[in-house]
């Protein structure tokens, strides 16, 4: 067994998701240009204190960062991460921080 589930993209539905314990944390984005709009981070209770919100932004940056996107944090748990670990949100231009 895989004790580290892995981020995917799901471009179809317009999220990043890890699927762990049969349960589905993901990020909701929306593309708009060169801007990756970050919509909203959820977490099944069931996974919670795990880090998988962590690992969702971490993998919408990283993204963001291949393709040369300007991330918006529009949703309030990506803003926080981002805000707490400024080392990351250096890596890509990101709109509405500080």
């Amino acid at each position: 067994m895989n004790d580290t589930p892995q981020v995917v993209d799901d471009p179809a539905a317009s999220r990043f998701m890890v699927e762990a314990d049969g349960k589905v944390a993901e990020l909701v984005y929306q593309l708009e240009g060169d801007r990756l709009l970050l919509i909203h981070t959820g977490v099944p209770r069931a996974l919670e204190g795990r880090g998988f919100g962590s690992k969702l932004v971490a993998a919408a940056m990283d993204e963001a960062k291949r393709r040369g996107l300007t991330v918006v944090p529009l949703c309030p748990f990506a803003r926080d991460w981002l805000a707490r670990h400024p080392d990351v949100a250096a890596t890509v231009p990101v709109e509405g921080l500080g």
